[in-house]
């Protein structure tokens, strides 16, 4: 499997958006993730939703599957608070994948369910907002389970 990185650090959505055709869909994928969220907070929702959108349907009209990545952790996130932004772009995430039935790695789900087992969200992060390689590992874990395993 090839990898191509293609992300721009702090780049949000719509930045993406405005690149995706030349940067990203030029290098002719099978697959490509969208993982904006985080920085998405800035944009807010339905900016947000517009960029994601324009990108699924970019990426499909090429016949590239998409996957779709809710946020990680952030330490100054309150995970349990339904109407915190991260976890109103997490839903909003879900939301498009299910509605455009494409794919989803639910990586806030995974932090979620890691401190429902006793771990401490600082665990799972190098600062406060960027994961350390165990966060990492969560999300690579459920990424992994999208491709086939003999690759």
């Amino acid at each position: 499997m090839n990898i191509f990185v293609t992300a721009i650090g702090g780049e949000n959505s719509e930045q993406s958006a405005a690149r995706l055709t030349r940067d990203v869909l030029s290098l002719k994928p099978a697959a490509i993730t969208i993982d904006y969220a985080l920085n998405d907070r800035r944009i807010r929702l339905a900016r947000a939703e517009q960029a994601w959108r324009a990108m699924i349907a970019a990426a499909l009209q090429k016949n590239v599957k998409d996957i779709l990545l809710t946020p990680t952790g952030d330490l100054s996130a309150n995970l349990e608070n339904p109407n915190d932004p991260l976890n109103q772009h997490a839903e909003q995430i879900r939301r498009l994948a299910a509605e455009c039935h494409v794919g989803l790695v639910d990586s806030l789900a995974q932090f979620k369910d890691y401190v429902r087992n006793g771990g401490q969200p600082a665990d799972l992060m190098a600062q406060v907002n960027h994961t350390n390689r165990q966060g990492h590992g969560l999300v690579a874990a459920e990424l992994l389970k999208r491709f086939p395993a003999n690759i």
